[in-house]
């Protein structure tokens, strides 16, 4: 049976968002869906996620999750998306090699340049359970220096295997900045719009954008009660 609102033409072209936890990529994705041209980049190698979020029957089985992401995760035109971070590769690779798989794929990496301001709000995400402005607080956010350290470790260990994985495949992403993204939405799509030819038409429409960012004072008070904790530099983090 046909997933609703899939279709029948298997979209022939697209790219993969390849990023970590709390790096716009949310945003990103709404933004470029909100063209209308450029795919609909959510996790579909995250079916937990998928299920909570917009689709009760979406499945686990990889092959199905290939299907979806080049019809759920496509526009009308024939592009598809996806975004993904390294944990969920794991997932996947062992049942499809996604990146052969999936036809004339392009690769976006997303780049935070503010580590420890992504550490904060993973380990705050983690507390609060409200990793998007739009859902509701689950629990209150605490301080916390070994969850904030614990995510500023994961978060340079998953950027390594990015930085690694480009490195030993010789594909040359299109590197995008979250700072820069956040100054310039617009610029950020139309590089992504360039790669399929549609840099002149890919406009963002605002009406479709519901996240807001999240970052306030507390972040700020955070940052400087763990640099003035940890900011050892006597020694370099182990990993």
């Amino acid at each position: 049976m046909k997933a609703a609102g899939t279709s029948d033409a298997l979209a022939h072209t697209g790219y993969a968002i390849c990023t970590i936890p709390r790096s716009g990529s949310n945003f990103l994705g709404q933004l470029l869906a909100s063209t209308g041209c450029l795919g609909r980049p959510l996790e579909y190698f995250n079916g937990p996620a998928r299920r909570v979020l917009d689709d009760p029957t979406f499945p686990d089985d990889p092959s199905e999750q290939m299907l979806r992401i080049r019809t759920l995760g496509a526009t009308p035109n024939g592009v598809y998306a996806l975004k993904l971070f390294p944990s969920q590769h794991d997932l996947v690779r062992p049942h499809v090699s996604w990146t052969e798989a999936l036809p004339d794929l392009h690769f976006i990496y997303l780049e935070r340049r503010d580590v420890l301001g992504q550490a904060i709000s993973w380990a705050r995400a983690q507390q609060t359970g409200q990793y998007r402005s739009t859902q509701p607080l689950q629990a209150a956010a605490t301080y916390d220096l070994q969850l904030i350290h614990a995510r500023l470790r994961d978060i340079a260990r998953e950027q390594a295997r990015w930085t690694a994985f480009f490195a030993r495949t010789g594909i040359k992403p299109t590197t995008l900045i979250y700072e820069k993204l956040m100054e310039d939405p617009q610029e950020g799509v139309r590089r992504i719009a360039d790669l399929f030819g549609y840099a002149e038409t890919a406009v963002i429409d605002p009406s479709k954008i519901n996240l807001k960012i999240q970052r306030d004072e507390v972040v700020e008070d955070w940052r400087k009660r763990f640099v003035s904790e940890a900011g050892d530099s006597s020694y370099i983090d182990s990993f």
